[in-house]
């Protein structure tokens, strides 16, 4: 079995949600690499109701589904603009493949990622050919990692430099923090902000002030669920911001509570 990864950005209360269901993160197979973050697999079988609670990267996710009382589907569900949040009771499965920024478009390439975001669309009207029972089916594991890879594999992705631009102009948002201004960035990568706004629409799904942002809050949340004090006007000015009040406005908005509430109940 290929190792999970550790870091649990984007999860809202991690520990619980660790604590309620079985969470894991699979590799794909070595060609789907470039496109993919990883797999990730979740199944429950709970005693009462649970509702976990995702902060979204700027990532496309294609969920197969199986819910307690329901027929399996699967979904594309577009970069989420706001807080996602699922109510988790009886019995379920989860096997959900989530895409690196910009790795969607070559499985889909008639129409820009912009045209998924903050949808949720459902097979058969995207793949009817989609086998979704195979990938939920299997109680071993390793078999829906092949069914997902299998599945994956037949939609023949063909490489696509624009694509690999998206996901490495992200992937240097994502672990850059001075990256602070889309003009700023723009410029330091030779494109027009113009230029660099239409990569977005039609690769990522969103622009990139929203994937500045949305990464900033990723990295708050993380923090906040360390257990320690936070000194949240020294991280607001080290994430970028002109200060506190900006980063609390932003965190309370996209989680719902203010970053100092939140982390607190995390506490």
């Amino acid at each position: 079995m290929a190792a999970a990864r550790r870091d649990t950005r984007g999860i809202v209360d991690a520990a619980d949600l660790f604590a309620h269901v079985d969470f894991r993160r699979r590799e794909p197979a070595v060609p789907l690499r470039p496109y993919l973050e990883h797999y990730w697999l979740i199944d429950w079988d709970l005693a009462r109701p649970y509702v976990s609670q995702v902060v979204p990267h700027p990532s496309v996710n294609i969920v197969f589904q199986q819910f307690s009382g329901q027929e399996p589907f699967a979904e594309v569900s577009g970069v989420g603009l706001g807080l996602f949040t699922q109510k988790l009771e009886g019995r379920g499965r989860v096997c959900g493949i989530q895409f690196r920024p910009g790795g969607f478009r070559p499985f889909a390439p008639d129409r820009p990622v912009a045209g998924w975001t903050g949808r949720r669309v459902r097979f058969p009207g995207v793949w009817p050919d989609a086998d979704v029972r195979a990938v939920l089916g299997p109680d071993e594991e390793d078999a829906r990692v092949a069914a997902l890879d299998t599945f994956l594999l037949s939609l023949d992705p063909r490489p696509d430099p624009q694509a690999d631009l998206a996901t490495a102009l992200v992937d240097r948002i994502r672990t850059d923090r001075s990256i602070r201004r889309v003009t700023d960035f723009a410029r330091a990568e030779g494109l027009s902000v113009r230029l660099l706004q239409r990569l977005f629409a039609g690769y990522v799904g969103v622009g990139p002030k929203w994937v500045i942002l949305r990464y900033r809050i990723h990295e708050a949340l993380e923090r906040a669920e360390t257990g320690h004090a936070v000194d949240w006007a020294a991280l607001a000015a080290d994430l970028g911001y002109a200060d506190q009040a900006h980063l609390i406005r932003d965190f309370t908005t996209t989680v719902g509570v203010p970053p100092a509430a939140y982390a607190a109940g995390v506490r």
